[in-house]
């Protein structure tokens, strides 16, 4: 009998611990942001880019040109291949295969900078759509904020994105 009563008060034990649980969960305010359309939206993101460009248009003019002039030694080895002799088609394979390495030495180079920059960048970017969502947070009194990518179903009315949008592209 001791045995049943130690049961039943631990099964309204546990019952009153998930109803207050539950309760507790229903007063929360929960947030869901969409980073993916915030950076499509927001105005220093393109702006980022259009800079980003600008900085690294010579060396990729650079590497563009390395580009043409190798395409141009390989078509005319197979234009005048058959013309040249076995010195002259060494002389343009030579000269081919060092452009080429300069190519791809320099475009590594290239792509690393640009990586680099742009982590540097977005990075900046981030902390400010960061601030933006703890601004709205707190002035909204939400206790949790998920990114949308981890939520598997929302209502529109819990989403702040579009309001996260709005700030940040207030600010420089």
């Amino acid at each position: 009998m001791k045995k049943f009563i130690k049961s039943i008060a631990i099964v309204t034990a546990a019952s009153s611990f998930l109803l207050a649980s539950s309760a507790m969960a229903a007063d929360q305010k929960i947030g869901v942001v969409n980073f993916q359309e915030i950076m499509g939206k927001i105005p220093q993101a393109s702006a980022v880019m259009q800079s980003l460009e600008a900085e690294f248009k010579d060396e990729q003019a650079g590497l563009t040109a390395l580009e043409k002039d190798i395409k141009y030694l390989q078509e005319k080895k197979k234009r005048d291949g058959s013309l040249m002799s076995a010195k002259e088609k060494e002389a343009l394979d030579k000269e081919i295969g060092e452009k080429y390495k300069d190519y791809q030495t320099r475009g590594q180079a290239f792509q690393q900078k640009v990586n680099v920059r742009q982590q540097e960048e977005q990075s900046k970017i981030i902390a400010l759509v960061r601030q933006a969502i703890d601004n709205i947070a707190a002035k909204g009194k939400f206790d949790l904020v998920l990114e949308q990518k981890s939520v598997v179903y929302n209502k529109p009315e819990h989403s702040i994105t579009s309001q996260v949008v709005e700030q940040v592209s207030k600010l420089k």
